[in-house]
């Protein structure tokens, strides 16, 4: 069947047939059956991709671009199906602008160190926002370090929503990047990128985005967002962990240097000098997660079966489900109620610490994530120490928000 065919639209979205993919939903956690929220954390995997990794190490386990023999030659075919699966993914104008990293972390600390650390001198300027997580965060601040840079953050309110008035008036003459997330994972904040994008190019300011939240659940265009730089993990976009892509502007990859040096990302190496390969090749160096970017290959070609307003309004309905049920539970204080948000539900108890929370719902069955989320200064500015996290995806059912809301009252009546 062709792609078109195969699409399943928003009428014919069926929860129970996704679940049918995914043998990790289908066991039980200390004698329930497992309700599995910890989404933005990480993704679990379909069949295709865990089909499509053991295919490889069963039968073209080679390395790529480096043999002539029929291993390595379906191996590289493999691998680079997948650049072109992602240049189709987000709409980039060229295989040239898709490199494989290790994840969204390892695409922006590619970012500050190839580009940043190049551009930025003594009292220049990065602005960050202060709902990111800490690989938006910890990456600019080393740079800023080697460089003697400074950071600018954008404040948030006490909804979870970025002040854009306070974003435009932090730019200067000295601002020399935007690196800001495309949805907050302490928050489900969906933020206004295009517009952020759009105020910082008039600065003639280019702009990373960390989609790392937003991929498996909005349709990417990097054209369209003509964003300059997109990172973004296939763990979370029900691929395998350790396995990421850095997007860019071709004019901008061109211009940097390679970020790593060894095997693979060269084209000739004298003990006088070493001419770097094409793009994307010279910031792929070593041998590379062969079987991760052939998973998260299929991961891609699984998700795009799905019409994108199918699974965006079923996760929809979920999220709107769990919040009318939040809002009826005495004692739950909503971590984050921005006006466009996606997927999560951060809340405290009154009496409970988020900890105890997430122990007491693990031996219920249910897996949420309890913690600072990597984004601590999000809690400093609630002034929380922790939260409990459910995040949602497109196998999660209504019952299983009961269940969690079910299991909630438990905690209230255990500990009252």
């Amino acid at each position: 069947m062709n792609a078109t065919a195969k699409t399943i639209t928003a009428s014919t979205f069926s929860v129970e047939r996704v679940r049918e993919e995914f043998p990790v939903l289908h066991q039980s956690v200390h004698e329930h059956p497992l309700v599995y929220l910890d989404n933005a954390a990480t993704t679990q995997k379909p069949r295709a991709v865990i089909d499509a990794m053991r295919h490889y190490y069963e039968s073209d386990n080679a390395n790529v671009h480096r043999g002539v023999h029929a291993l390595s030659e379906r191996a590289t075919q493999a691998y680079e199906q997948t650049r072109l699966a992602v240049k189709q993914f987000i709409n980039a104008r060229s295989l040239k602008e898709i490199v494989f990293t290790s994840g969204t972390t390892g695409s922006i600390n590619l970012v500050a160190q190839s580009y940043a650390r190049q551009v930025l001198q003594p009292g220049d300027e990065i602005i960050i926002s202060e709902m990111e997580h800490h690989s938006n965060i910890v990456p600019w601040q080393m740079v800023c370090r080697q460089t003697g840079a400074r950071l600018k953050v954008i404040p948030i309110n006490d909804r979870g929503e970025l002040e854009l008035d306070a974003y435009a008036r932090l730019f200067s003459d000295r601002t020399k990047l935007v690196a800001v997330t495309h949805v907050s994972n302490a928050l489900g904040t969906l933020n206004p990128v295009r517009d952020m994008i759009a105020i910082a190019h008039r600065h003639s300011v280019p702009v990373l985005l960390d989609g790392a939240q937003a991929v498996a659940h909005l349709p990417v265009d990097v054209q369209a967002l003509e964003c300059d730089f997109y990172a973004f993990s296939a763990h979370k976009l029900f691929g395998p962990t350790g396995t990421g892509v850095l997007y860019g502007r071709e004019r901008l990859l061109e211009w940097m240097p390679p970020y790593q040096g060894g095997g693979e990302m060269i084209k000739t190496v004298s003990f006088d000098d070493t001419v770097y390969g094409e793009l994307p090749h010279k910031f792929e160096a070593g041998t590379p997660n062969i079987a991760g970017v052939i998973g998260m290959g299929a991961a891609i070609k699984w998700f795009q079966q799905f019409n994108h307003a199918g699974s965006h309004q079923h996760e929809r309905k979920l999220l709107d489900y769990a919040l009318q049920r939040a809002a009826e539970f005495r004692g739950l204080r909503l971590i984050g109620e921005a006006q466009n948000r996606l997927a999560i539900l951060s809340f405290t108890h009154d009496k409970v610490h988020p900890h105890d929370i997430g122990t007491v719902l693990d031996f219920q069955g249910i897996a949420i994530r309890t913690g600072h989320h990597c984004a601590m200064p999000v809690m400093q500015h609630f002034n929380v120490p922790a939260t409990a996290r459910a995040s949602f995806s497109l196998y999660n059912t209504l019952s299983e928000v009961d269940a969690l809301f079910d299991a909630l009252a438990e905690v209230d009546s255990m500990f009252s």
